[in-house]
Formats: C-alpha cells, sequence, structure tokens
C-alpha cells in the first residue's frame, strides 16, 4: 500500500524544498534521484518549476535497490510550493513515518500553508 503525504508551502524555493526531501530521505534509509526538473515560462513573464524524485531503497550495490516511491514538487509563480511525496508503507513503517513528518515540520513548519 502506498501512503501519501501532500504539503503546500508560501515563500519556499522549489530547489530548497528538493534538497530537504533528499536529506529527510535519506535519513530514514531512502535515497532520492532527480528524474525530471523542468522550468516553464508563462505569459507574464513569471516561471514555473516541476520536479519529480524517483525513491529507492538504500543498499550497498545499485542493482539491490528497490524502487519504493516519488515526490512530485511545483512551484507557482505565486510564491507557493506544494509536494507530494507518495511512498511504499512497507519501505516507511509507521514508527520510520512519524519520526520523518516530525523533522519535515521541525525544518520546514515555518512554510507550511494551513488549510
Amino acid at each position: 500500500m502506498t501512503i501519501q503525504i501532500e504539503k503546500s508551502y508560501r515563500g519556499l524555493n522549489p530547489g530548497m524544498l528538493r534538497d530537504e526531501m533528499q536529506g529527510l530521505l535519506e535519513k530514514q534509509g531512502i535515497i532520492a534521484f532527480e528524474t525530471e526538473s523542468q522550468t516553464y515560462a508563462l505569459s507574464s513573464g513569471a516561471t514555473q518549476t516541476r520536479i519529480t524524485l524517483e525513491l529507492k531503497t538504500q543498499a550497498k550495490d545499485e542493482q539491490d535497490r528497490k524502487a519504493c516511491g516519488s515526490v512530485n514538487i511545483l512551484g507557482s509563480p505565486r510564491d507557493e510550493t506544494r509536494m507530494l511525496l507518495n511512498i511504499d508503507e512497507t519501505v516507511l513503517p509507521s514508527e520510520k513515518l512519524s519520526a520523518f513528518q516530525k523533522d519535515l515540520d521541525f525544518v520546514l513548519g515555518s512554510w507550511e500553508m494551513k488549510w
């Protein structure tokens, strides 16, 4: 089964969010590889950014790493960045998920938009 975490941030650069996600996931034994990064120009002259990360389990041998999820980050010109994390719950069991969310809230909580 897949766990899904959705977050929205104001005033947070998509690149910084990518870097923080990579570091926090690595702490839980998950490696995030950037698979796609695109910037789109808008007619207003502003840009949007889209970043996709593939998640794999940590292993000494690269061939032993298993795909276990993804992170999608979308930065809008309105100074808003959204993140969607999809991850296999067998790789991130509840105790690791709780620790990850606690770290995520501590590091990025001041930018999070509460609905």
